[in-house]
């Protein structure tokens, strides 16, 4: 049986009712999320046993998180726990031609002072065959992205599959720091999952006659794109989701999958979004399931993007959804039918 942990921060999530902005709200509506938090929740519905680690606080909010996660079935026994505090940010919804925003609160989290000594990956990876983070973990501070570095050797001395989303935060760190910092963690990563922004941002790689604020998508430049990934680094496999930003409400979403010196490119989808935070996260989750079932590339790609798809539809950071509801999605029913 497969068995995937995941590594990285889950936060308080506040965010004011419908679309009023920051200034207007009374009251926030409070959830948890979190890049591999999002992921082990996604694969914990598909029926795959997935664990989360990190570390948070003993007090109540710290246990509210942790519960968050147990409601889904995900695995939180190796989550350590200590520090003073749970990482927040706020979410204002965008609407039309007007971009959504984050604001973080999240200096001195527990995680972001955690250190080497707090984590037995030897004891974390046991009987585990997956493990996946992403950019924002090792950006959270040098103690986190020598924890990282420990983690992803730990799981290549076990033979472990290792899947990084490379998850560019501008307010976290500088392009050169990211790039210093992800260069010496990719060569063990096997899986390497971006958008059409973090190849660019964190490691110079670029898609040629691309403009993303117009919704522009070149295939060709992101063919070149993952091939330039793949040989710098020696993924085995390079996923791309292409994200067409027609306005905050409306997106073009597909993604592309390289392997074998091949490009698999999904159908496009047309998504009227309800919230798409954790978009990219459903992708990444998507696309580990569909590889621990040994779907073929071109079935692979599709799933996760129909996963993705349907996340953009669902309200806070998890994607609640079924690998029913996902391949019903993923093999052409996208009608929206009431279902009776």
């Amino acid at each position: 049986m497969s068995k995937v942990i995941t590594f990285g921060e889950i936060m308080l999530r506040l965010a004011p009712e419908g679309y009023y902005r920051f200034t207007q709200a009374e009251k926030f509506g409070a959830t948890y999320g979190g890049g591999e938090a999002n992921v082990a929740v996604s694969l914990a519905n598909y029926g795959v046993d997935a664990s989360f680690v990190s570390k948070l606080p003993k007090h109540d909010i710290g246990q509210s998180a942790v519960n968050s996660l147990r409601r889904f079935g995900v695995g939180t026994d190796m989550i350590v726990r200590g520090g003073d505090r749970v990482g927040i940010y706020f979410l204002e919804k965008g609407a039309s031609q007007r971009a959504s925003k984050v604001i973080y609160d999240r200096a001195n989290s527990a995680i972001a002072t955690a250190t080497t000594a707090d984590f037995d990956w030897d004891k974390i990876f046991d009987g585990a065959t997956w493990f996946h983070f992403t950019g924002i973990t090792p950006a959270l501070g040098d103690n986190v992205a020598n924890i990282c570095l420990q983690a992803v050797k730990a799981a290549k001395d076990k033979g472990i599959t290792v899947s990084c989303d490379l998850n560019y935060r501008k307010n976290l760190w500088s392009r050169e720091k990211a790039g210093e910092v992800m260069a010496t963690l990719m060569p063990y990563v096997d899986v390497c999952i971006a958008n059409e922004e973090d190849a660019s941002d964190v490691f110079g790689i670029k898609a040629d006659n691309t403009d993303i604020t117009s919704g522009k998508v070149n295939h060709e430049g992101y063919k070149d794109v993952a091939k330039k990934l793949a040989g710098r680094f020696g993924f085995k496999k390079v996923a791309i989701t292409l994200r067409g930003s027609i306005s905050a409400n409306d997106n073009d979403w597909a993604a592309m999958l390289y392997e074998d010196s091949n490009y698999y490119f999904s159908k496009t989808y047309r998504v009227h979004i309800v919230d798409r935070v954790g978009g990219g996260d459903s992708f990444g989750a998507g696309l580990i399931y569909s590889q621990l079932k040994g779907f073929a590339p071109q079935e692979s790609v599709e799933f996760a993007v129909a996963a993705s798809c349907l996340k953009h539809t669902i309200e806070g950071d998890f994607n609640l959804v079924s690998v029913d509801e996902v391949n019903k999605l993923a093999t052409g029913d996208g009608s929206g039918r009431v279902q009776r």
